[in-house]
C-alpha cells in the first residue's frame, strides 16, 4: 500500500504540523475547534521531500490520490471544479513546517474557465466579479505556474485604465475586465506558444508542481538560510475551497494580528480591503484600511473576526497572524500561525502572556530564540529601510554603525575622539589599529572572517563589524573604496549593518539599543533556569565593567598580549625581543610588569568577588615586531639615502631579529606555552604582575577575584607541569613577600587535538580546563579560519557540503567529538577539575546546547554575547529535561 500523501482538512489537527505544514495544520485545528474556514484538503510535505529525492518525479500514487481527494472534496461541496454548472473554484498554497512568509508561491481561483464564467456570475449575480476572478486567475497562474513575466500583464492593465481614465482597478466595468481577460489569454497563448492548459484537473496538477518548486526559489533558500531552516523539510500544499473578498461592499479581505508585532502591545492590529482578494491587502495595489474601521462598515464579521482572535490567541496561548475573507458578509478564516514579531515584541508577548497566566517562565523562555535579544544589544538599522546595500561581507560583530568613511586607524582614533562619528574601511586590521576601532561606529574590512582579529576586538568592544567584504577594493593612499563602479571617498558619510553584514554608501536611520523591562524581566527567568555559567572575554577594564553590568558572573578570559600594544607599550616589547642576554631582557620585562599590573588591576577591580581567568602570552613574538619585508625595505631605503649610522645599526638589528624570529607558520610555531618554555622570564613576570594586582585591589577594596592563571597551547604534560611549577613558584614567592595569603588556581587551555586525546595525562597539573575552540577547529579541521571564510568555506555552506560554518557552530561530530573526550579523560584523572568553553562558540546557541551536554561547568563569550548565552544556557537546560 503506497504512503497516504493527501488528507481531508477533517483528518487533520494542530499536532501534524511537521506532515500537514502549518497553514494546513492550523487550518485543520480551527475547523475543529468549529471556526468558519472554507473546506479542502492538504497534499503532505512528504509528498514534496520525495519529489526533491526523485529530481522533480512525483512519488507512486501522489497523482491518483489527489484526484480522488479532489473528488471526495467536490462530493462535499455539491460542486465539480471547472463545471458549467456549480463550478468549484479553489486556492492553491504553500505550507512550510516553519512560517516562512511571502517566500513560497500561491495560486487563487483556480476552475474559472471560459465555461464557467457564465455561471460564477449567474450565482452571484454579479457578472463584473466573475471577469475580475477571470483576469486574476490568468495573471497568477501564469506568473506562478508557467514562469511568465508578471509586467506584461501589469502594462496590460495599467492600459486599460488609463484608456478608461479610472485610477483603480474597481473603477473598470465588467464589459472592461471580459476585454482584459481576453487581453491576459492572448499574452499568455503568445508567451507559451498556444499551449496553455484548459482542463482545470490539468491546472491544478501544474500548480500543485508549482509550489512544490516554488520551496526551491532562491528567495525561499535566503529565507532558509538566514533563519536555519534545514532544506529538507519541504512545503505542504494546500487545496481549498476559494471564498471571495471581490463580491462587492459586504465582502472583503484582510490580515490581523492579536497583538502588535512591531511593540507586542496587547491591541488589535491588521488591514482590511472591501472588495477585494487576498493579494490586493499585499500587493499594495490598493491601500489597505486600519481593522478598527471594518467595525463601522461591517459590524457583525468584525465582531465575530475580534472572537475569533481571542479565541486562537488563548487556544495556541501565543500571538496570532491571521488571515480573513468576509464574503457576503460571512468571516471564514483562511490561515492562523504564531505571528512573526520584533525583538522587542517578543519579549513583551511572552512578559505579558505570563503575567496574565497563559504560560509560565520555562515556557516563556522557550519560545525566545537567544539571537533576538541581539538585536536589543545594539544599535540597528530601522526595519522600514529599503536601501539596497553596495556591498556584503561577513556579519562579524552585530548592531549598526553610520559615520564618515576613514581608511586609517589614527586617522579614526582622532577624529572619533573629537566626536566624529566615523567608519573605519581596511583591508585587513590589525593590533595596531585597536586605537582605531576603539573610536569608530564600527568597521568595514576587505579581508578576515568571523574570528578575523577585527570581528573579535569589535564584539569585544561592541562595535559593528563587517569582515571580510572581498567585492570592495581599498585604495589607501587615495583614500577610496571601490565596488560596482561605485566610490566611496574619505569622507563620505556611510553605513555598516554588522548583524547582516550589509555596507551602504549614504546615512541610514538608526534605532538605539534597548534594554528595557521586559528584557531584564525575561532574561532573569533564564537564569532561574539554567545550569551553565556565562563568564566574559574581556581584555581591559571597561571591557570587564560592561561584562558584569550584562550579567557575567566572571572572566573566562582575559587575553594578555592585547596589552602590550600602543605606543607606550611597544618599544618596551621591542627591548624584551632585543636583549642580548638575560640581564638585558630582565631589565625590559620588569618595566613590561609595572604595565601588566596597572592592566589587571583596572579588570581586578571591576570584577572583585568573581573569577577571573588570566591567559598568558599566547601569540609567537614576531606579532609585536615589524613586518619582514616592510623592515627589510625600510633599511634598503635608508641605506639608499645615507641615514644616520646609529639609527641605521639600530634598525639592522631589528631586521636581523624579526629574521631570526620569522616562520612559515607561526600559527603552529613558537608561541603559547612553547615561548614561556624558552623564555620562562615571561611566565615569572606576568604571574608576579597578576599576583601583585589581585593584593593591591584586595589592599584597597577589601576584595579582590578569585585567581586563575591559564597555560595556552599545551599538547604536552611535561610542558604544563614546568610552566605550572614556574607560576607557582613566582606566586607564592610574591605572596610570601607579602605576608599574604590567597587562593589560586593554575590550569590549560585545550586547543589542540592531542591535547584533547592526553586530557588524562595533562589533567594531574591542572586545576582547571578551558577549551580553546576556535584554535581547537584550526587545528583539528586544518584550515585557517581567515583564509577559509574568505575562500572555499562559504561555497561549502551555499552548496550544503557543510551546514554552518564551523567558526560560527561548533563541528559537533568532529571538534566537539574531541571536546566530550577531553571532559571524559579530564575528569577521570581529576574529578573536581572545572571545566568551561572560551573561543568565539561560547556565544553561539546551537553550541551552548552542545557544550550542556558534555557537562561543561561554564561558557564565556565577548561582553555583548553575555545575555545571549545566558538565555541559550538556559535554553539548553530546558532542551536537555525534554
Amino acid at each position: 500500500m503506497s504512503e497516504k500523501y493527501t488528507y481531508d482538512l477533517s483528518e487533520g489537527d494542530a499536532t501534524m504540523k511537521p506532515l500537514l505544514g502549518g497553514k494546513g495544520a492550523g487550518v485543520a485545528e480551527m475547523m475543529r475547534l468549529g471556526v468558519p474556514v472554507p473546506d479542502g484538503f492538504t497534499v503532505t510535505t512528504e509528498a514534496c521531500i520525495e519529489t526533491m529525492r526523485n529530481n522533480g518525479e512525483w512519488p507512486d500514487g501522489l497523482r491518483a490520490q489527489i484526484d480522488e481527494a479532489l473528488t471526495h472534496f467536490e462530493e462535499r461541496t455539491g460542486r465539480k471544479l471547472g463545471a458549467a454548472k456549480d463550478p468549484l473554484l479553489v486556492s492553491v498554497r504553500s505550507g512550510a513546517v516553519v512560517s516562512m512568509p511571502g517566500m513560497m508561491d500561491t495560486i487563487l481561483n483556480l476552475g474559472i474557465s471560459d465555461e464557467s464564467v457564465p455561471a460564477i456570475a449567474e450565482e452571484a449575480g454579479n457578472e463584473r466579479f466573475a471577469w475580475d476572478c477571470y483576469r486574476r486567475f490568468i495573471q497568477m497562474y501564469g506568473e506562478v505556474v508557467e514562469g511568465l513575466s508578471s509586467h506584461a500583464y501589469e502594462d496590460a492593465l495599467t492600459a486599460m485604465k488609463n484608456r478608461k481614465g479610472v485610477a483603480q482597478d474597481t473603477e473598470l466595468s465588467a464589459e472592461d475586465l471580459k476585454d482584459l481577460t481576453a487581453e491576459f489569454k492572448k499574452i499568455s497563448d503568445e508567451a507559451l506558444g498556444g499551449e496553455w492548459p484548459s482542463d482545470p484537473r490539468e491546472q491544478l496538477i501544474r500548480a500543485v508542481e508549482a509550489v512544490f518548486r516554488s520551496w526551491q526559489n532562491p528567495r525561499a533558500k535566503v529565507y532558509r538560510k538566514a533563519n536555519h531552516i534545514p532544506d529538507d523539510l519541504g512545503t505542504a500544499v494546500n487545496v481549498m475551497q476559494m471564498v471571495f473578498g471581490n463580491r462587492g461592499d459586504t465582502s472583503a479581505t484582510g490580515v490581523c494580528f492579536t497583538r502588535n508585532p512591531s511593540t507586542g502591545e496587547k491591541a488589535l492590529y491588521g488591514e482590511f480591503l472591501t472588495n477585494a482578494q487576498g493579494e490586493d491587502v499585499v500587493a499594495g495595489i490598493r491601500t489597505p484600511r486600519p481593522l478598527e474601521e471594518m467595525e463601522q462598515v461591517l459590524p457583525d464579521a468584525y465582531h465575530q473576526l475580534v472572537d475569533t482572535m481571542h479565541k486562537m490567541e488563548n487556544h495556541y496561548r501565543d500571538m496570532q497572524d491571521m488571515e480573513f475573507t468576509i464574503e457576503n458578509g460571512q468571516l471564514y478564516m483562511l490561515q492562523t500561525r504564531n505571528g512573526k514579531r520584533t525583538a522587542a515584541a517578543a519579549l513583551k508577548v511572552v512578559a505579558d502572556l505570563v503575567d496574565e497566566g497563559l504560560i509560565d517562565k520555562e515556557e516563556a523562555v522557550r519560545r525566545i530564540e537567544p539571537e533576538q535579544l541581539d538585536q536589543l544589544l545594539h544599535p540597528a538599522i530601522d526595519p522600514s529601510n529599503t536601501a539596497i546595500p553596495i556591498a556584503k561581507g561577513l556579519p562579524a560583530s552585530p548592531g549598526a554603525g553610520v559615520g564618515a568613511a576613514v581608511f586609517d586607524a589614527d586617522v579614526a582614533a582622532e577624529r572619533g575622539a573629537a566626536g566624529e562619528a566615523v567608519v573605519l574601511i581596511r583591508f585587513e586590521t590589525t593590533p595596531d589599529d585597536i586605537h582605531g576601532v576603539l573610536q569608530s561606529q564600527g568597521v568595514i574590512t576587505a579581508h578576515g572572517g568571523m574570528t578575523s582579529h577585527a570581528a573579535v576586538v569589535a564584539r569585544g568592544f561592541g562595535k559593528p563589524c563587517v569582515a571580510g567584504a572581498t567585492a570592495i577594493k581599498i585604495d589607501p593612499e587615495a583614500k577610496t573604496l571601490t565596488v560596482g563602479g561605485k566610490v566611496v571617498h574619505e569622507g563620505d558619510i556611510v553605513t555598516l549593518n554588522g548583524s547582516t553584514g550589509e555596507f551602504f554608501d549614504q546615512a541610514l536611520t538608526l534605532i538605539p539599543a534597548r534594554m528595557n523591562e521586559d528584557f531584564l524581566k525575561v532574561v532573569g527567568w533564564a537564569d532561574e533556569i539554567r545550569d551553565l555559567g556565562v563568564e566574559a572575554n574581556a581584555d581591559n577594564g571597561p571591557d570587564a565593567a560592561k561584562a558584569r553590568e550584562l550579567g557575567a558572573e566572571g572572566i573566562g578570559l582575559c587575553r594578555t598580549e592585547h596589552m602590550f600594544f600602543g605606543d607606550e607599550r611597544l618599544p618596551a616589547m621591542h627591548e624584551m625581543i632585543l636583549a642580548a642576554n638575560d640581564e638585558e631582557r630582565q631589565t625590559a620585562l620588569d618595566k613590561i610588569l609595572v604595565m601588566q599590573q596597572s592592566d589587571f588591576e583596572a579588570i581586578f577591580t571591576a570584577m572583585k568577588g568573581l573569577p577571573v581567568t588570566v591567559r598568558l602570552l599566547d601569540p609567537p613574538l614576531h606579532e609585536f615586531m615589524p613586518d619582514l619585508v616592510t623592515q627589510a625595505l625600510k633599511v634598503q631605503e635608508m641605506e639608499i639615502r645615507g641615514a644616520d649610522e646609529k639609527d641605521l645599526a639600530e634598525e639592522r638589528q631589528l631586521l636581523a631579529q624579526v629574521k631570526k624570529l620569522h616562520e612559515q607558520n607561526p600559527m603552529l610555531g613558537t608561541r603559547g606555552c612553547r615561548l614561556g618554555m624558552l623564555y620562562p622570564q615571561i611566565p615569572d613576570m606576568q604571574a608576579r604582575a597578576i599576583v601583585r594586582a589581585a593584593l593591591a585591589v584586595l589592599e584597597r577594596e577589601g576584595e579582590t577575584v578569585e585567581l586563575q592563571i591559564m597555560i595556552p597551547l599545551v599538547h604536552l604534560q611535561q610542558e604544563l607541569a614546568t610552566q605550572r611549577e614556574i607560576v607557582v613558584n613566582a606566586v607564592d614567592d610574591e605572596l610570601d613577600k607579602a605576608g599574604k595569603a590567597l587562593e589560586y588556581k593554575v590550569g590549560t587551555m585545550i586547543e589542540l587535538p592531542r591535547a584533547a586525546l592526553v586530557a588524562d595525562q595533562i589533567a594531574e597539573y591542572a586545576d582547571f580546563f578551558s577549551f580553546g575552540t576556535n584554535d581547537l577547529t584550526q587545528t583539528t579541521l586544518g584550515i585557517s579560519r581567515d583564509d577559509a571564510e574568505n575562500g572555499f568555506l562559504g561555497w561549502y555552506e551555499a552548496e550544503g557540503i557543510v551546514k554552518r560554518d564551523p567558526f560560527q557552530s561548533i563541528d559537533v561530530d568532529g571538534v566537539g567529538q574531541l571536546v566530550r573526550m577531553g571532559v571524559e579523560k579530564g575528569r577521570a584523572t581529576n574529578p573536581d577539575i572545572s571545566m568551561g568553553v572560551c573561543g568565539e562558540h561560547g556565544g553561539d546557541p546551537d553550541s551552548i546546547s552542545f557544550f550542556q551536554t558534555v557537562g561543561l561547568d561554564y561558557v564565556s563569550c565577548s561582553p555583548y554575547r553575555v545575555p545571549i548565552a545566558r538565555f541559550a544556557a538556559a535554553k539548553a537546560k530546558l532542551a536537555q529535561a525534554e
